[in-house]
């Protein structure tokens, strides 16, 4: 029985630290940005959608949120999940 929960718990651990991206609304500059950390939902930042275990998902999310323009701003940092496409 022990050894059953240590796995869950591991599992849910696993899982969780591999969905690590977010889509963010920003009022102010009318955008939406694809950040690495949970967003708090105060001021400019209106909205937050995830999270998304890859970059590649949360751009996919991004085409489907009405507010967001259809393509990422040119100035949004690259990362490491790019070679997913």
């Amino acid at each position: 029985m022990r050894i059953g929960l240590a796995l869950f718990g591991l599992i849910l651990m696993t899982g969780s630290s591999l969905a690590n991206y977010w889509v963010v609304g920003n009022r102010k500059t009318g955008r939406c940005d694809i950040v690495r950390s949970n967003p708090v939902i105060d001021g400019d930042i209106f909205f937050g959608d995830g999270p998304y275990s890859s970059k590649k998902s949360a751009k996919i999310a991004v085409s489907t949120i009405s507010f967001c323009p259809k393509d990422l701003p040119k100035d949004q940092p690259k990362d490491q999940d790019e070679s997913e496409k």
